[in-house]
């Protein structure tokens, strides 16, 4: 079932098109794990990226949104977020042994923390970590950073579900 899948509004406000932008991306990702079965979630068609899986792109796209909202923007704690593990590359796209829904279940989770802390926050406010440098950026040019990493996410979803059982499209 294809999600909506709509634009933001032409005439829109900064904060409603940046949001509208995102969640579209967001649903977009989603909406390529649709119908997929477990196999296929954890399988890889990346010779040379073996966690390119769309279980895989899902879960990093959780760890993405953690580290720039809760780690980068209100100063949280990292240790709690794989994609500062420095001693396992790519730890943020592993999945173990969790089912693709519940790494859906988790990225849905933190889509929803992620828009709390965004509803609480001036586009103007900057990032507290002091620990990175990146904190120092404000919340309006973190949401386009999310807006571009999860579209190209997006993109490779949609790719990596071609590869996997031919479905394809966009909306």
């Amino acid at each position: 079932m294809t999600p909506s899948l709509e634009r933001p509004p032409f005439q829109a406000d900064e904060r409603t098109a940046l949001l509208g932008w995102l969640e579209l991306q967001r649903r977009i990702l989603r909406w390529k794990c649709e119908g997929l079965g477990e196999a296929d979630a954890h399988r890889s068609v990346v010779p040379t990226s073996p966690g390119m899986t769309m279980a895989g792109l899902v879960s990093h796209m959780r760890w993405v949104e953690h580290t720039w909202l809760e780690v980068l923007f209100l100063g949280g704690d990292a240790s709690q977020n794989p994609s500062f593990d420095e001693t396992e590359e790519d730890a943020d796209w592993r999945t173990g042994s969790r089912t693709l829904a519940q790494v859906l279940a988790d990225y849905e989770a933190q889509c929803a923390r992620s828009d709390e802390i965004v509803a609480a926050a001036s586009l103007d406010d900057t990032g507290r970590h002091p620990g990175y440098a990146s904190a120092k950026a404000n919340l309006r040019w973190m949401l386009v950073h999310l807006i571009e990493e999860t579209g190209r996410h997006a993109g490779h979803a949609d790719i990596v579900r071609e590869l996997l059982d031919g479905t394809k499209g966009y909306y």
